[in-house]
Parts: structure tokens; sequence; C-alpha cells
């Protein structure tokens, strides 16, 4: 366990940030009964209306198998985090990296549900040691963790959207590959002055990243070089085409562009079999050109 001090609002529910909610640990799991029915409820509810599919989850499934997964995504909406839920349930109880005031002047329920859900509590634009100890050990467990490096939702505040290095921090100390993904659509479900929306929405899982394949850039570059490379292929998976031709640049003008850097530079695709130690096979990208 850490050295929070608890609020009173967090003492009933606390313990499950530290919990294992799957995996290989050992010892008391976060009881999964809420987890199971609000799952299934939500499930339930979307999936017709939103003709909601998911692509290449066996690429996460077959990580789970020798590691955990730092899984990594755009975000465009609050929805985002439901259709990730659910797009890996299947494969694993998913431990969600959320922001601290999530946990902090709300409705104790609230908090207890999130919990319960695997959600546990970092706090925003600093160093939270506690929460990247915790991320790491859920990984070294084989779990999976998800992590949003954009930070917020694009579009939604005034902060120019910046990529943060936690998740390749996470996936270092975890000793565990990143797994890149998307959710297509959500942001479309509703859309400020206007009538809810029922858009097709779909996940999709792409091809699993090693931070010790950014070795090569200078020591102080290969978090936010890997981040940026990470962040790159969920922008193609969304677009459906090749990495090299998202314009990271536009997407986060306050960011240094490493697209020079890996063209000269290629970072390996692995299949996650190949992780796993089975025979290798090389991940293919999109021909499409983005939208």
């Amino acid at each position: 366990m850490s050295g929070e001090a608890p609020s009173p609002a967090s003492r009933g529910y606390r313990r499950f940030w530290d919990m294992p909610f799957g995996g290989t640990a050992a010892g008391k799991h976060i009881p999964r009964g809420f987890a199971t029915f609000a799952v299934g409820l939500v499930r339930g509810l979307v999936t017709l209306p939103f003709r909601f599919k998911v692509e290449n989850r066996a690429a996460l499934a077959d990580l789970l198998r020798c590691s955990g997964a730092v899984v990594v995504s755009n975000h465009t909406s609050f929805l985002d985090v439901v259709f990730l839920y659910l797009a890996i349930r299947p494969a694993a109880w998913p431990r969600f990296m959320a922001r601290e005031t999530l946990f902090e002047g709300k409705p104790r329920i609230l908090g207890w549900a999130l919990a319960r859900l695997g959600v546990f509590p970092v706090k925003r634009d600093s160093a939270d040691r506690t929460a990247i100890k915790r991320a790491a050990r859920f990984l070294k467990d084989r779990e999976a963790v998800v992590i949003m490096p954009e930070g917020t939702r694009r579009g939604k505040s005034d902060r120019a959207a910046e990529l943060h290095a936690g998740a390749a921090l996470v996936a270092r100390m975890g000793r565990a590959p990143l797994l890149p993904a998307t959710v297509r659509n959500a942001e479309y479900i509703k859309q400020k002055g206007r009538f809810l929306r029922f858009p097709k929405v779909s996940v999709e899982f792409g091809s699993p990243i090693l931070v010790a394949d950014f070795d090569f850039l200078p020591k102080e570059k290969r978090l936010d070089g890997c981040t940026w490379y990470a962040m790159r292929e969920c922008f193609a998976l969304s677009a459906r085409c090749r990495p090299e031709e998202v314009d990271m640049q536009a997407l986060f003008p306050e960011s240094e562009d490493f697209a020079a850097v890996f063209e000269e530079h290629p970072i390996p695709q692995y299949s996650p079999a190949a992780l796993c130690g089975e025979p290798s096979e090389t991940a293919e990208a999109a021909e499409a050109p983005c939208a």
C-alpha cells in the first residue's frame, strides 16, 4: 500500500486501488460482482444501437498470455473509456488510470463504483510516483493498464493538445509493451447543442511497441519519442491509414516532431505471438490515405 493520506470520502474504497483485478497476482482481488453487472448492462445498451464492434482484440489477449500491456489511445469523448472498457473486458479486467478529481468532491458512490471497476487515480500534470508504481505493479502481474497520453479530451478545453510521456514510463517500469488502440466515432454520439445520435462505433487494437526499441534516442528524449510514436499509431488506426501519413505536428504543435527521426531509424514491428516467443509475423499497416 502507498503512504497516501486517505480523505474521509475515499476510506471505503481506497483499498481497491492497490488490489489486483486479474492477471497472475496472488491474494485478494477486487470483487467483480458489481463490475460484471455494470459491464453486462452497458454492453446490452450500446451494442445494437451503435453497432459496436471490436477489431484485433486478439492482439491484447495474446500479449496478456506472457506479459502485461499498456493500452494507449487518442481521446475525443468521455465515452471513449466506456467503449474501450467493453473492448478490453473479454480479454482482461482493465485498469484505467484516471485523474484524481474523479474521486474528489464527487458523490461517494461514484468513487466506490469507479474503484470497483478497476479505476485508480493519478495527479494530473505531475510526476505521481504512487500512481506510476501502482500501474507498474499491475503490469508485472499481467494486467492491462489503460492510459490516455493526451490527458484530456481533444477539442474539449482551452488547453493546447500535448503529449505526456507517463505511458512509456509506466511500460518501462512494468516491463511491458505499449499497445495502441483507437475508438472511432464516439465523439459524434452527443455533441453540444445537438440531439443524441447513434453512429457506428468501433474499437481497434494495433501492434505492440517496445520501449527498449527507442534506446537509440538521447536518454532525455526516449520516453517522449516512444509516446509520440505510439500516439501516431493510434491516430493512424483511427484514420485507417499508414502512420507516416499522420500529421503529428498539426495534432501536437507544442510537442517535438519525431517524424524525420523515425523515417531515418524505423522502429521494429512485432506480432504479440512473436513477443511471447512464438514465430514472428510482420504487422502490415493499412494503405488508405489519411482522411
